[in-house]
Parts: C-alpha cells; structure tokens; sequence
C-alpha cells in the first residue's frame, strides 16, 4: 500500500504504534516524515507512553500554525484552580495550574525557553492571569524590566535588579513564616484562598542571571528559593523560576533545588540542543520520554537550486513562539502551543494589547497582616529613591562578604534566613517603644528609629512595621494616634 493512500493530504489520519516486549518506541520526526512522504514534519505530532506505545496524528497542515487569543474565561482558575494557557495539538485546551484546592498548596513552577521562544509573552500572559483571579504577584524581570513592562503598575511589586530580587524574596520567606505562625495558632494545616489571606505568588523572570555559577547573589538567591519552596507552598505562597537553561547549574547547582522543583509546573519552550539530555538527567523529563524538537520557523526546508531568485526573501517565515510541552501535565509529550498574547506587531511603546489583558482593576495587594513580616522593602517598593538606598546596602553586603569583611546575607527585606545579624526595623521599633517615656506618636517612634545608628528609614515603613507588629499583638494602638508596648 503506498503512502499516498496511507496517509491522504486532505484529511487527518491517526496511527497506533506498538514495538516488541522488551523495547521502548523510539523514533527520528525526519525519518518518520520521510517514511510517511511528508514534506512538513509539523504536520505529523508524535505523543509516547515512555514505553512500548506511540500515537502518531497526521494532519492536512500545521494545527499550531495559528492560534487565538485568549478569552477572559480560559484566564480564570476552574475548581481544580487551573487556567487554560493554550491549546494542544488536537485542538483540546492545555491547562496549567496556578494552586491545588484539593491539598491547600500553592504551585512551584519552571519555564524554559531559549531566546525568542515566546518566553516573555508567556510569563506575562500567568501574570494576566494571576491579577485576574486576585493572586498577589511580585515579579523580578532581570532584564532590566525588558521583558515584561506592561508588569509595571499590574503587580503588587515590581522588581528589576538582582538587589531588589533579594530583597522581594527576603521578604517573601518573612512573610511565609510570619503566616505559618499564624496559621498554627489558628490551628490551621491548609491554605484557602482568600480565608483569609490571598495566594501569593513570586516570579523570578531570566533567573539564571541570579542563579548561574559566578552569579553575585547565587549562594543567598538558591538559598531563599530553597526556603520559599519548602514553606510557602502550605501558607498560600507560589513561586516560579523563568530560565534560558534547564542545566542543574544554571540554577543554583542544588540538588534540593532541583528536586523540590521538578514536582511542580514545567513547561519547556523551545529549547537548546543539550537541553534534553540535561532534563532527563535532572529528572525533569522521565527516562523514556521523547519529545520532537521544536523549530525556530515553521516553514519545512525545501532545497532549491543557487542560482534561483528570491532566495534572500524566505526570513518572513512563521516562528514558533509560544510553542511548548507541559511535561508536568497529563500529555507530557503532546506538543500545545500557548494563546497569541499581544499585538501581532511590535508596539513603540507599551503593548496596548497586552494592557487589556491585564484589565484596568488594581492588583491584588498583600494583607496588612503581614506587612510587618514584610518589612521596609515592601513599604518601600513604590518609592524609587527608598528601594535605591536598600539595593545599595543589599550591594554593600555583598561587596563585604566577596571582599571576606562579613557573613550573611543582611534582612533588609525582612529578617530572613541567612541573615548577617542586622536588626530588622521591627525589632529596631520595639526598642525605641522599649527607650521612651510612654506610649508614642509615630513621628516620633520615626524619629528615635532613625537615631538609633542603623540605616535610615522611611515613614511609610515604619508605619507599616508598627501595623504588623500590632496585629501581632507585640504593640497596642492607643488614642490620638499613639502606640505603646502591649503590656
């Protein structure tokens, strides 16, 4: 029987295939296309069992050729707290889940991609989605905030230098022990959006830049990652890494890393030609599992003499931005691609298009409660000169411990593990309450703490601190604006 009735152009043809005992399917998409007479291998998707079993679909053309936008119901969590990211080959949805209800965890989460795989229109389409379904979303683009601006003024705190990026996780390690606290003495074992307080989630977009070997911030930056995934993921607080590499380096070279991430979301864009071999060494791809590689363009090769004309205008080809497998998912092997997110072309300045995705409601914000776990790089994150004078005491830290003058890695974001022992603004607030004659006015709690020898404060964050510290129960809220050591 010849391939041409096999596998007909017009129509969508469906194959089982099964090998030997003892065997595992392997295959090559170039020799399989050739086999089947197919000039474009992205007409044909390859899914395996990670064993004796493959289901290969043939189709008229590329189904990933075009996709839409999203609706604003595929951007809102379903009841198993998933949102609809794109479609899979077959046109069914590929959903990704930003938080479990059925166990109270939050989600930990992985994106690669390389350059130009639609790695950035991704991350701001879950930032869309985060602000939709009321999710706090801090987020650090380490590109300066090239990759997502339209973030800005969309996220309850935007980052975009790696000091920064230490502070928000300082702060967000703070925050989840400030509400495991909570939690216990509430007698509470999971977390409910909302009950009372909102999921969280922090993003660290070109993470390898933190993380990578000889990165200023590695050693500190893996170890809050580390400490974020192990306690935020019971109290309601998610993170995600975005990265150009999978290698187990490039992300803080840990083991514990590696294996705390790996149970979480994964989703591989296009990607390196190591990169394969590094996922399944690092145990982000199970042994077994084959995935067809990913193209820059989908426009099939085609030899053409050199002497033809025209040959200097083939660049209009179609990418394949957005194109991924979500190997934590239910078809890790089905290759999905992501809804078009944006203008079709680019935007001299902010993408209005993306702006609409976010919609115009303002951002989901941490609650009160935690503000004083939080600390002065919360209260300062809106204040451009404040948040440069704690990046430049983070780089100052730094420059000691590189230079063997200290240890540690400071809590001005909020006294978190690793700390270099100075004292966070909360503690600093209690000893000036402590040092007065009676209970005092903010001003001038503002005042004793900015005499204290430590670094300068703002009045935002010691009004913050004090919130915190009362609905702790540490101070009292007197009249006329007065507060005083709870006795």
């Amino acid at each position: 029987m010849s391939t041409t009735t096999a596998v007909p152009d017009n129509r969508i043809v469906e194959l089982m295939v099964e090998v030997p005992p003892g065997r595992v399917v392997r295959y090559d998409l170039a020799a399989l296309a050739s086999a089947l007479n197919i000039a474009d291998p992205g007409r044909i998707a390859v899914e395996t069992d990670g064993g004796r079993h493959a289901l290969v679909t043939v189709y008229p053309s590329n189904p990933l050729a075009v996709m839409p936008p999203p609706s604003p119901a595929d951007m809102l969590m379903d009841r198993h707290g998933r949102i609809v990211v794109g479609r899979y080959h077959n046109g069914r949805p590929a959903r990704r889940r930003l938080f479990d209800p059925h166990t109270g965890s939050a989600q930990r989460s992985l994106v690669f991609g390389t350059t130009g795989a639609g790695k950035s229109r991704t991350v701001q389409y879950l930032l869309a989605c985060e602000k939709r379904n009321r999710i706090v979303s801090w987020f650090a683009d380490l590109k300066g905030g090239q990759s997502a601006p339209e973030a800005a003024g969309n996220v309850d705190w935007h980052a975009t230098t790696q000091e920064e990026a230490i502070l928000m996780l300082r702060a967000a390690v703070a925050v989840a022990e400030a509400r495991q606290r909570r939690y216990q003495a509430l007698g509470r074992n999971a977390f409910l959006i909302g009950d009372p307080d909102p999921l969280i989630s922090v993003r660290i977009d070109e993470a390898n830049r933190m993380l990578e070997r000889g990165a200023p911030y590695r050693d500190e930056a893996t170890m809050l990652v580390k400490e974020l995934g192990r306690t935020g993921r019971s109290v309601g607080i998610g993170e995600e890494l975005d990265a150009q590499a999978s290698h187990l380096e490039e992300l803080g070279g840990s083991d514990t890393l590696r294996a705390m991430l790996k149970e979480g979301e994964v989703t591989l864009l296009r990607w390196s030609s190591g990169m394969m071999r590094q996922l399944v060494a690092d145990g982000l791809l199970p042994a077994g599992e084959q995935l067809a590689p990913i193209p820059k363009t989908l426009r099939p090769r085609v030899l053409r003499s050199q002497f033809d004309e025209g040959l200097d205008d083939e660049d209009d080809a179609p990418g394949t931005q957005g194109m991924a497998y979500l190997l934590s998912g239910p078809h890790p092997s089905a290759l999905m691609r992501h809804f078009r997110v944006g203008s079709i072309t680019p935007s001299a300045g902010l993408d209005p298009a993306i702006l609409a995705l976010y919609g115009p409601e303002e951002p989901a914000r941490l609650e009160k409660t935690s503000w004083g776990a939080a600390d002065e790089a919360y209260a300062s994150r809106h204040d451009p000169d404040a948040m440069a004078a704690l990046c430049r005491a983070v780089a100052e830290e730094q420059q000691k411990k590189a230079a063997g003058q200290g240890a540690g890695g400071g809590t001005a974001g909020g006294g978190s593990p690793g700390g270099s022992g100075k004292t966070r603004l909360a503690d600093r607030i209690l000893a000036a309450l402590a040092a007065g004659e009676g209970p005092m006015a903010v001003g001038d709690i503002l005042d004793a703490v900015n005499r204290d020898g430590g670094r300068e404060v703002s009045l935002g964050g010691i009004r913050n601190a004090l919130g915190g510290l009362a609905d702790r129960g540490d101070v009292d809220r007197l009249e006329r604006g007065l507060y005083g050591l709870t006795r």
